[in-house]
C-alpha cells in the first residue's frame, strides 16, 4: 500500500512562515463527456491527514472517506466546474486552467504559494511550484485531486440517470469500450464534447486491447 503523498513542499513553505499555501489539481481532461472540474485545498500549518494521494491510486470508497475529512480539516476548499461547451470553445487545457484559477479565486483568501500538479495557472499574485506528478509529490496537490475526482465522479453519475444509455456512473465519460460502443449505437449526447469527435473516429482504428489506457481512472 503507498505510503500517501508527502508533505515536503508544504513544510517548506510552512517553515518560512507561510500559513496560506495551496495545492491544486483538475479531474477530467481526458474524457469524451462532462466538465472538467479543479478543486484548490489549503491546509493548517503543520496538518497531516493520514492515506492523501493521488486520486488515482485510491479506491472509490477511500477518496470518499478523505474527501470528507478534507473538507472538514482544511482552512479552505475551492471547486470550479468548467462545462463540456466551454472546453468546445476555448480547449481543453485553457478550460482546465480557467477551472483551477477559479477554484483557487473561490477560497476567497490571499494565498502566499499555490503547488499545482505540472500545470501553470496564469495571473495568480503569488509564486507557484508546477511539479511534476504534483499528486504524488504533494499532500495539498494529492488533496485537491481528491476533492475534484470526487466532485466530478458525483456530476457523472447524476449524468447517468439524465443519459442512462451511455454508463457514466461506471466510466464517468471515460473512452472506455463500453462508451466506445454506446457512442456507436446511439451518438453522442448533449454532454459529449464536440472537438473530441476525432477522438471518437481515431478509436475506430484501435482494439479493444491497446485502449485500456484510456479507462477511467478510478
Amino acid at each position: 500500500m503507498a505510503a500517501g503523498a508527502p508533505y515536503r513542499f508544504e513544510s517548506a513553505a510552512w517553515r518560512r512562515g507561510a500559513t496560506r499555501v495551496a495545492g491544486v489539481d483538475e479531474a477530467g481532461r481526458g474524457p469524451l463527456a462532462g466538465p472538467v472540474v479543479a478543486a484548490a485545498v489549503v491546509l493548517p500549518p503543520g496538518t497531516r491527514i493520514a492515506g492523501v494521494d493521488d486520486s488515482k491510486r485510491l479506491e472509490a470508497e477511500e477518496r470518499e472517506r478523505l474527501f470528507e475529512i478534507i473538507r472538514a480539516r482544511a482552512l479552505g476548499v475551492g471547486v470550479a466546474i468548467v462545462d463540456h461547451t466551454t472546453i468546445d470553445r476555448i480547449n481543453i487545457l485553457q478550460a482546465t486552467r480557467l477551472a483551477m484559477a477559479q477554484a483557487l479565486a473561490s477560497l476567497g483568501m490571499e494565498l502566499e504559494l499555490v503547488l499545482t500538479d505540472f500545470v501553470e495557472v496564469p495571473g495568480l499574485r503569488c509564486p507557484q511550484r508546477n511539479l511534476v506528478d504534483g499528486d504524488r509529490r504533494s499532500a495539498s496537490v494529492a488533496a485537491a485531486s481528491i476533492v475534484a475526482k470526487v466532485t466530478r465522479d458525483r456530476i457523472m453519475e447524476a449524468a447517468d440517470r439524465d443519459f442512462p444509455l451511455y454508463g457514466f456512473g461506471r466510466h464517468k465519460g471515460y473512452a472506455t469500450p463500453e462508451h466506445r460502443d454506446a457512442l456507436e449505437r446511439h451518438g453522442p449526447c448533449p454532454l459529449h464534447r464536440r472537438t473530441f469527435a476525432g477522438i471518437w473516429n481515431q478509436l475506430a482504428l484501435f482494439s479493444r486491447s491497446e485502449l485500456q489506457w484510456i479507462d477511467a481512472d478510478s
